[in-house]
């Protein structure tokens, strides 16, 4: 009773602070259990790309091996080059634990990601109410899924301070005395913003054409001037360094998503509506959604920018999911600034506050059940320690993912082994590596075998053991509670069973 009496006297005097503290615990949680990573992009575009950068051994714009022709890949190396300084920095002070660092950069982006719930209250605030940026806030501090992703290395999450800070400075800008030079930071800070995340061009195309619809001319220009700077010092001046000629990875980057738009994930046009609807758990879901479109005119700054962006994707091909995540602080706080002048203006809800009451009880108690689970999963869970297990041997000079039950097999994490062996993928369709090595290797260069799954196990084991006869069971590596959920709702998602055997052959030499 005594906490409840706490947590009642800080949220009627102190709500930025409870909130603050709910954020920063949630993802300090998840910054601790929420472990491996969620998909290919936040590990292998980001952490093994720094780390290799770091270790010289991909060193961008410059071949690996003799003759080869590389080019862009259309990837901007701005958040990557921020991974590969800390991971520098590191190796400076003798720090070479892959599970520690991982863990000081996912704190970092729990920190980040803190950050962006204070600025969502403050914008909220100074939008509407405090009452408003109370709920603002504690949505975007406890939604069941934001802890989660933000400690992953996902461009899409980790923009949110970039384009909440943007747009603090312009909301605020004219209560300065400085005005000019805050739209002038706002612009910097959005230009930055699409560093991160190429699409979000379109966010902040949307933020300068609200302002020239406020008929805010010389703001629009300076606030144009400043994303341009910061665009063309991180995309032009770092492309034209390493490639020859600048922005030549966003170039890159239209250009393979135009070829390949129909290559991933594709849906119907209200696919990122339906999956809005879903994640913030109906009926409140409806409602926020409902406030966000009603606040088109009067908060015209939240609003035209998120919907830009959700038009965009939503007639592109390529829908994945996380493509849609960088508006949701902008649905949260439109949602529930939009609802909540709705209910007051409504009559039929104040004659039903109850119901609504009821509403919300049925909401925070089902994002509960879904936030503690998910904030503390463990995700690849069986990949990841495979790889973190290896990390004890020295001198390894390829391992195999055996998964000839797939037409392909899913990528080793090889950052969490401390070491870049060559990794050979055995699949139904043959043997590939995805790294460009000079001295390719073969299977029987193998030091470990890592066979995915349990079927046809043993006609598999049989079957290298033709090529290495010293073939034994080293360690069996099972995928985490979530992994395991998400396999079992849809085999699409091959979260397996890893059964690690060793090359007796070659280990002996090497332990």
């Amino acid at each position: 009773m005594q906490i409840n009496r706490i947590v009642h006297k800080m949220w009627s005097e102190k709500p930025v602070l409870l909130i603050m503290l709910i954020a920063f615990f949630t993802r300090f949680v998840a910054a601790i259990f929420s472990r491996g990573f969620g998909m290919h992009d936040d590990h292998f575009l980001v952490i093994e790309a720094a780390q290799a950068w770091a270790d010289g051994v991909i060193v961008p714009g410059q071949p690996q091996v003799p003759g080869q022709e590389l080019i862009p890949e259309g990837h901007s190396m701005f958040y990557v080059g921020l991974h590969y300084l800390l991971f520098k920095l590191f190796a400076g002070i003798g720090v070479v634990d892959p599970l520690f660092k991982m863990f000081f950069v996912r704190l970092l982006h729990a920190l980040a990601s803190t950050y962006a719930v204070w600025l969502t209250y403050r914008i909220t605030e100074k939008l509407s109410t405090k009452k408003d940026a109370a709920l603002a806030g504690l949505l975007m501090a406890s939604i069941w899924f934001l802890p989660m992703l933000s400690v992953r290395n996902l461009v899409e999450i980790i923009s949110f301070p970039f384009t909440l800070a943007g747009i603090w400075y312009l909301v605020t800008a004219d209560q300065k005395r400085q005005p000019f030079l805050f739209y002038f930071l706002a612009g910097l800070i959005l230009g930055l913003s699409i560093s991160i995340r190429f699409q979000l061009i379109v966010f902040v195309g949307g933020v300068g054409l609200v302002m020239l619809l406020q008929r805010k001319w010389i703001p629009a220009v300076i606030l144009g001037t400043g994303a341009l700077i910061s665009v063309f010092l991180l995309q032009g001046m770092v492309d034209y360094y390493v490639w020859g000629y600048p922005f030549a990875e966003f170039i890159e980057y239209v250009k393979y998503n135009i070829q390949a738009a129909y290559d991933y994930i594709t849906g119907p046009w209200y696919n990122y509506l339906l999956l809005l609807a879903g994640i913030f758990i109906p009926p409140v879901s409806l409602m926020l959604l409902f406030g966000f479109f009603r606040v088109w005119k009067k908060q015209m700054i939240i609003f035209l920018p998120a919907f830009l962006f959700l038009v965009f994707h939503s007639f592109f091909p390529n829908k994945q999911e996380r493509f849609i995540f960088p508006i949701i602080p902008y649905v949260i706080i439109g949602g529930v600034i939009g609802w909540n002048s709705f209910v007051v203006g409504s009559k039929y809800w104040q004659n039903h506050m109850k119901l609504l009451s009821r509403t919300w009880v049925f909401f925070w108690i089902m994002n509960l059940i879904l936030l503690i689970p998910v904030t503390t999963a463990y995700s690849k869970r069986s990949r990841v320690e495979a790889m973190a297990y290896l990390s004890k041997y020295k001198g390894i000079k390829a391992v195999v993912a055996e998964d000839t039950n797939n037409g392909s097999a899913q990528m080793l994490p090889r950052y969490y082994s401390g070491q870049w062996m060559q990794a050979l993928y055995k699949s139904e369709t043959g043997v590939r590596s995805y790294m460009s090595d000079s001295i390719p290797c073969g299977i029987q260069d193998a030091s470990f075998i890592l066979f995915y799954s349990d079927e046809n196990l043993q006609s598999r084991v049989d079957s290298i053991k033709r090529v290495i006869p010293s073939l034994e069971y080293e360690k069996t590596f099972e995928p985490g509670f979530i992994d395991r959920i998400m396999h079992n709702l849809n085999p699409v998602n091959r979260n397996e069973t890893i059964y690690m055997y060793r090359n007796n052959d070659i280990t002996k030499t090497i332990k």
